[in-house]
This record gives structure tokens, C-alpha cells and sequence, in this order.
């Protein structure tokens, strides 16, 4: 029986190409090896041309056809199981994320599948084939992850947009926990992106949808089994928030992501996701309960390759002042001032990068947080 994923059906110039073809791409050279690939997700749909996106820029293949429905799912349904298909194409359909390890060239891949108005849609996006050392992934300072890493107890929040590396900053974080602390430590993911052997701390990884209803179960699930440190994939509902909330204030240490812009987004989103009867109780909560919270952006390195942009905002007495009394639009002026804790704004650390020779001015002028910060 032929492989699916070998199957030449994509026509490229005056070639046919298979799922494998548009993904050796991804493929480092072995005179790079070590270095993150340039290629960072091909996107395939219905009605368009295959995509990439190479260096952060979109950029269409070069000679690639375009994407009957037809083809798509000739391309797209050797992911899937066929429960995961039969999902798709339900009343309503349902998106699918999923991810999928190419054993031959030890690469993986996270996918989302949906449909548009145009049919159906993929997105793949490598992970790194191992997790990067938290020194070297380029925090401002090494002072904030030797303390996230030592903490015993706390909701440690790492927010920024789709794409930014929220994850890999949060996995290189707990492999360094695995190499020198030993403990517990369950994962909820959606879906799993980086494998964990356990060393020192013993791992158990759950994914969404394989191994629990939902972020909220597997979290209510964790917290009968013996957990030290708990990471949720994303904080994504009131329930959710509300049980890591607690969970870090009964002697656990939490790790979240949040889709925001910045830390002080991330603080609003939680406060704001909560009803208004309970504000107080949760500002209260969120005051005792926080740890740190790191905002991120990738930018585009002036020598190639991405690098790490950071806002570092730590739970202070100030700062826990100001989330209880409901003055969370004064955390910028905290991030400035409080340097000595570790804590730094994004455009100091933009202003860093760009005396550094990484990034430029533009690139700096562009991410900022606050509009006009570089005139």
C-alpha cells in the first residue's frame, strides 16, 4: 500500500510534489546543524498556492499550484485520524490541532486544521528538534529565570502572540527543572510540542482532546496527583484562570500562556474575564497568587534568524498593590522603575537589542509597546 505521505499529487513548476517535498524545507542542512531552520510554517488552503512563512515574512512557492479542495485534502488528510476527519467535516465543523513527528528527519510539527470560505486550511509550524538552554534563548537577564526556576510556588504567566515562543520559553524553563530539582511535573497541552525524558522530575504530558476533555478537567485532574509544577497550555477560560489561580496559591507552581500584547494586557485579561461580582475577590487572588509575567515578541535578527524580545514584569508588594486597588494601567511605570527586582519594559530591552547590533532601529520603532518610545 503506498504512503500517503509520499504520494507525488502537489504540481510545482513541472514537477509533482508530495506532503514530505513541502516539508523538507524545514529540513537543516547538515552544515547548519544546530541552527533553527529559516522556514517556520507552511500554510496550505483551498483556492490558493502552498505558503511559507520564511525569516517572519509570507512568502508564496514559487511555481506551486493553486489548491483545489481536492488537493488539499489529498495533502492534509494523512495527519488526521479518522475521527479528526470526520470532526472537519461535522455540523458545525470543528477545527483540529494535532501534532506530527517526521521519525526520518526527527522533526516535528504543530498542525491546525479548519475550514474557511474557501475550503479547507492547514497550517504546519516546526518545533525545534530539541529544547533550547534557557541561557541561551536570550531573556534580559539572567536573575529572572534562576528565580522562576527555583520557585516553589506561584503562577508564572508568559503571554505574546501566536508564533512568539511562548512555549519554548516555558519548556526550556522546565528542562532546566528537570535537570536539577526532583519533582513532579504535569503538563496540559494543546497539543504536546516538546517531549520531556524525565531526569530529575518526573514528567506525565497530557494533551487536549487524547488525555482530558479540557484544560479546566485535566488542571482539576492534576491537582489530585501529586503535581509540584503544573504547566496549562493557555489560560484560555474563567474556570481555567480560576483553578491555576488557586492551584499556585496551595503550595504549587504553575506555568500559563495568554494571548495579549504585554503584561499589563495579560493582568486585564484575567481580572476582566472573571464576573464583575467577584473583581475584588479575584484582584486579591491575582495579587497573592503571581508570580512573574513575561510578555514576548520574536524579531527579525539583522544577521538572520529571530531573536527574543522581553518585557519582564514581577509580582512586587507595589505591584500587588496595584492589581488589589484596581490600578493595573500604572504597570508600565512599575516595569521602569523596578530594575533592581529584575523587571524591565520592552523598549528597554528593545533599546538593548539595538545597541547590540541585533536588531534595528526600525525593527526596534515597530514592537514597541508604547508609540513614539524611539522618536
Amino acid at each position: 500500500m503506498a504512503n500517503p505521505f509520499s504520494t507525488s499529487v502537489y504540481p510545482v513548476a513541472d514537477q509533482l510534489w508530495s506532503i514530505l517535498d513541502l516539508l523538507a524545507k524545514f529540513i537543516v542542512p547538515p552544515e547548519h546543524a544546530g541552527t533553527v531552520s529559516p522556514f517556520s510554517d507552511l500554510h496550505l488552503k483551498a483556492g490558493r498556492p502552498a505558503y511559507y512563512r520564511h525569516q517572519g515574512e509570507l512568502i508564496v512557492m514559487e511555481g506551486g499550484a493553486i489548491l483545489t479542495q481536492d488537493l488539499a485534502e489529498q495533502l492534509i488528510r494523512p495527519f488526521l485520524t479518522a475521527k479528526q476527519f470526520d470532526q472537519l467535516q461535522g455540523t458545525p465543523p470543528r477545527d483540529v490541532d494535532t501534532s506530527w513527528y517526521w521519525t526520518e528527519k526527527k522533526i516535528n510539527f504543530r498542525l491546525n486544521v479548519f475550514n474557511d470560505i474557501d475550503g479547507l486550511a492547514v497550517v504546519l509550524r516546526v518545533l525545534p528538534n530539541t529544547i533550547p538552554d534557557i541561557a541561551e534563548i536570550g531573556l534580559p537577564s539572567d536573575l529572572v529565570w534562576r528565580e522562576i526556576c527555583m520557585l516553589q510556588q506561584g503562577l508564572v504567566l508568559v503571554t505574546g502572540a501566536t508564533g512568539s515562543g511562548k512555549s519554548t520559553t516555558i519548556a526550556a524553563m522546565l528542562n532546566h527543572i528537570n535537570r536539577h530539582r526532583r519533582v513532579r511535573v504535569i503538563t496540559l497541552e494543546d497539543p504536546i510540542e516538546y517531549i520531556f525524558q524525565s531526569n530529575h522530575a518526573l514528567f506525565s504530558q497530557r494533551e487536549l482532546g487524547r488525555h482530558m476533555p479540557s484544560f479546566a478537567d485535566g488542571l482539576r485532574s492534576a491537582l489530585r496527583e501529586d503535581p509540584d509544577i503544573i504547566y496549562v497550555g493557555e489560560l484560555r477560560d474563567p474556570e481555567t484562570i480560576a483553578l491555576a489561580m488557586t492551584a499556585s496559591e496551595t503550595g504549587h507552581l504553575v506555568f500559563g500562556t495568554l494571548h495579549t500584547r504585554d503584561t499589563r494586557s495579560a493582568l486585564t485579561r484575567i481580572l476582566d474575564s472573571m464576573p464583575a461580582s467577584r473583581a475584588t475577590e479575584t484582584a486579591t487572588q491575582l495579587s497573592l497568587s503571581l508570580s512573574y509575567v513575561l510578555g514576548q515578541k520574536l524579531l527579525a535578527h539583522q544577521d538572520g534568524g529571530r531573536v527574543l524580545a522581553m518585557e519582564v514584569l514581577k509580582n512586587t508588594a507595589g505591584v500587588a498593590n496595584l492589581i488589589r486597588q484596581g490600578q493595573v494601567h500604572q504597570i508600565n511605570s512599575m516595569l521602569e522603575t523596578g530594575k533592581k527586582e529584575g523587571m524591565n519594559s520592552l523598549e528597554s530591552h528593545l533599546r538593548s537589542l539595538v545597541q547590540e547590533g541585533k536588531i534595528s532601529m526600525d525593527e526596534a520603532i515597530q514592537n514597541a509597546n508604547i508609540p513614539g518610545s524611539f522618536r
